[in-house]
């Protein structure tokens, strides 16, 4: 089990000092880990987070709408799309009634990568905790947001 004042070689003036430090370097520990397991599908994790949220939704879905369930909010969710068009494994259909807005919908390629992930043994990074510690923890981070 970590530690991090071992992990990181320091001492911390308080505890909540200690906590904040511990989220971030846990938070980058869980996005290396995420970037290590996609790598071998050829799709980051953000990419993977459009593709739930598509298969998800069982429609076409508005890119705002994409954009506003992502867990990483970041600007380049366009740019996210197109890699993944460019994998067939999204697909682009303009609005008739209006030409600014598009739905995206997931592939049958996009289907069958989304099993593949799913069949893969992937580590439980939460293994460690009970059902109530992994609950006791989501309510302490909503409530630091």
């Amino acid at each position: 089990m970590g530690n991090i004042s071992k992990d990181i070689n320091s001492t911390f003036p308080n505890h909540k000092v200690k906590a904040m430090l511990n989220i971030m370097f846990t938070a980058n520990w869980i996005n290396s880990y995420q970037n290590s397991f996609f790598k071998p599908f050829k799709i980051s994790s953000q990419q993977y987070n459009i593709l739930r949220i598509l298969k998800g939704a069982e429609e076409p879905v508005k890119v705002q709408t994409i954009k506003e369930r992502m867990i990483d909010r970041s600007p380049n969710t366009t740019r996210l799309m197109d890699k993944l068009c460019a994998k067939d494994l999204i697909e682009r259909i303009a609005c008739s009634g209006d030409r600014r807005v598009v739905h995206i919908k997931i592939t049958a390629e996009g289907l069958r990568l989304l099993d593949a992930i799913s069949k893969t043994n992937r580590k439980d990074l939460l293994e460690n905790l009970t059902e109530a510690e992994a609950s006791q923890l989501s309510d302490l981070l909503d409530k630091i947001r």
